[in-house]
């Protein structure tokens, strides 16, 4: 989590890295991609279609090294279905830090969007915000843990109880891999969130890139469990100096939504560790 600066549109902003540019206009490609099936699911009579962000942040940041101010996930996501004629009709953010989701709030307000928020941490709000969805509509989640430790496998399993949802899931490569030999020796570490029981089925004897594999392997059979498929069109996010730092994938049941994001991803992003 970055820390809160001054803005440029009179509400304070995150300091991210330049990768976040990447991030950002790889979801709003997904929006865009994914209109023609949204239009069907919006209007008067129609069930409607819903964007959720579990971890929106203030909704704007500025980059570190350049000073540029970039929409955050949310606002973008908000204002890309805009832009492609087909709005959200409910956008619902949360965040675990009350400040920043008032501004995320205040700027999707401002955009005119339909938004409803909600104070707490994710294992929470994806359970108050579940229970809001209507099981006919069409969702679309966008979960952007600040780090391994914030991603609960119970985000995903709550999320997934609604039969047409998408979620879009980012997953922090660094610390999969920089942290294994901590997550292997601590009684309790982010592992045990990412993937509950993984202690029980990988054998942490092994060499620690063969411990990671597993552990994203056990990932991925988990959300197949749900009825869902973990997209194999990772897209690697890296930094300014090329270190890898996370992935971006899609969950979901219909091939149509994978196929959208093996449009958007453009795929060929290499080897996973």
């Amino acid at each position: 989590m970055g820390k809160l600066v001054e803005g440029d549109d009179g509400l304070p902003v995150e300091e991210v890295g330049a990768w976040s540019k990447e991030k950002i206009a790889l979801l709003c490609k997904y929006v865009s991609i994914s209109r023609a099936v949204r239009a069907k699911w919006i209007g008067p009579g129609k069930a409607g279609a819903t964007y959720i962000d579990l971890f929106c942040g203030p909704g704007r940041s500025k980059i570190r090294r350049t000073g540029e101010f970039i929409e955050g996930g949310c606002v973008a996501a908000w204002n890309e279905s805009v832009r492609s004629k087909t709005p959200f009709s409910s956008v619902y953010i949360a965040d675990a830090d009350p400040d920043r989701l008032e501004f995320a709030r205040r700027r999707l307000s401002l955009a005119g969007a339909p938004v409803e928020a909600f104070h707490g941490e994710a294992v929470d709000t994806a359970k108050t915000i579940r229970a809001k969805l209507d099981q006919y509509a069409l969702h679309f989640a966008f979960v952007d843990p600040y780090n391994l430790g914030a991603f609960d496998f119970s985000v995903i399993e709550t999320l997934s109880k609604r039969k047409r949802i998408d979620m879009m899931v980012h997953i922090s490569k660094m610390d999969l891999q920089r942290n294994t030999g901590l997550n292997v020796r601590a009684q309790k570490s982010a592992f045990d969130k990412f993937v509950p029981g993984w202690r029980l089925v990988v054998d942490t004897n092994q060499p620690f890139t063969t411990v990671r594999r597993a552990v994203f392997d056990l990932w991925k059979a988990k959300v197949i469990k749900l009825g869902m498929a973990a997209s194999t069109d990772m897209q690697l996010i890296t930094g300014s100096r090329g270190q890898h730092l996370y992935w971006l994938t899609l969950a979901a049941r219909h091939e149509l939504a994978l196929a959208f994001w093996k449009a958007a991803t453009d795929s060929g992003q290499g080897r996973l560790f």
